[in-house]
């Protein structure tokens, strides 16, 4: 028994003792980043590109589809207004992915309708996309919608969608609710981004693209959650980076009933290690900015600027040895230890250990 299939649907229940603290704990990272982005010196609209870029690049990795990441980006910089130094040639795909992505968190305010979503998924599979190319912008046709696993003789069916007797309104009910509690104060919006994700990957109402508009609704929900379009982090990494248990903790509830407390457990949590990755990045900047503030680059050599930008980025976390300098900076071993000799008494970097356990570390 699916869990649309049961009489209660879609009546979620959770373990409030469960949720609302980690509900608490997303808000409060939430605040924290968003403070801590905003009081950063920067160019907003750059960091909006490199974060978008970033979501449209992972949520079709997600599926398997690796995008051109410098098209897509050129495809963001002219909708943004952005000027390109070496603009990179784009396709019709491309500028829809940009244009869905900036619809799904510019226009906080514009009704969800079926007719956009539709709009969403024609500008998805542009005609020619491929050679067995879905048909965008319609619904899913009367064919059982699966997803199957295994051998054709020996399938698995990991889920089983509403049929499409029913499709029409269910989705009705969805963009109902959806619109409804964007301004409903007794339903927490993040809770309610959580929920979106669920429910619309449930129905699965397209032939494919469900999981990419899955993910395009969940970035309106929470940019509705935030009441902002500047955007900081992007979900679609933090879904990628745990993408097997993604698919298993939406397989696990949409073979549960109607108690969803696991499912939002995995969301929040992956939402918290989405902020944790975007806050240790800007760490990693903040470091950076005051290290060579304080370091003299002019008094170094090339190669050692380059390895220090290496572990500045967060490479070599553990230290260096002298062989890892010798191969990343590709200078003789002498000359390695001679280098870094030297960062030791400019106070670029600690000497830890002795023999071949020597290591050396930026110094803090």
């Amino acid at each position: 028994m699916w869990i649309w299939q049961h009489t209660d649907w879609p009546t979620f229940q959770w373990d409030k003792n469960v949720i609302e603290p980690l509900i608490r704990k997303t808000r409060l990272n939430q605040g924290v980043l968003l403070g801590k982005m905003t009081s950063q010196a920067q160019d907003q609209k750059e960091t909006t590109l490199d974060t978008l870029l970033a979501n449209i690049v992972h949520s079709s990795a997600i599926e398997g589809e690796k995008l051109n990441a410098f098209s897509v980006r050129s495809s963001l910089a002219t909708k943004l207004g952005l000027t390109e130094k070496q603009p990179f040639p784009t396709t019709e795909q491309t500028d829809g992915l940009a244009e869905i992505m900036l619809d799904a968190v510019n226009n906080l305010d514009v009704p969800l309708t079926l007719e956009r979503i539709l709009h969403w998924h024609d500008r998805l599979f542009p005609a020619g996309y491929t050679l067995f190319n879905p048909v965008g912008g319609r619904l899913r046709g009367d064919t059982p919608m699966q997803v199957v696993s295994g051998r054709i003789d020996k399938p698995v069916v990991h889920f089983e969608a509403p049929g499409r007797n029913i499709l029409d309104n269910e989705l009705a009910q969805f963009i109902d609710w959806f619109n409804s509690t964007k301004e409903d104060s007794s339903l927490d919006p993040l809770l309610r981004a959580a929920i979106t994700h669920l429910w619309f990957v449930t129905l699965h109402p397209l032939d494919d693209g469900n999981g990419r508009i899955t993910r395009l609704l969940t970035d309106l929900a929470l940019a509705q959650a935030e009441q902002q379009s500047v955007r900081f982090y992007a979900m679609s990494v933090g879904i990628m980076a745990n993408r097997k248990s993604y698919y298993e903790i939406l397989e696990q509830t949409q073979k549960g009933d109607l108690d969803i407390t696991p499912w939002l457990s995995w969301f929040f949590n992956t939402l918290n290690e989405t902020f944790d990755g975007v806050l240790q990045e800007i760490e990693r900047t903040v470091f950076k900015t005051h290290f060579w503030r304080r370091v003299d680059n002019t008094q170094l050599a090339k190669e050692q600027v380059k390895v220090l930008n290496r572990m500045l980025d967060g490479d070599f976390a553990d230290g260096i040895n002298t062989s890892q300098y010798h191969k990343a900076a590709q200078v003789s071993k002498p000359t390695a230890t001679r280098h870094l000799a030297a960062l030791v008494e400019k106070r670029c970097l600690v000497k830890s250990g002795a023999g071949r356990s020597t290591r050396y570390l930026l110094l803090k």
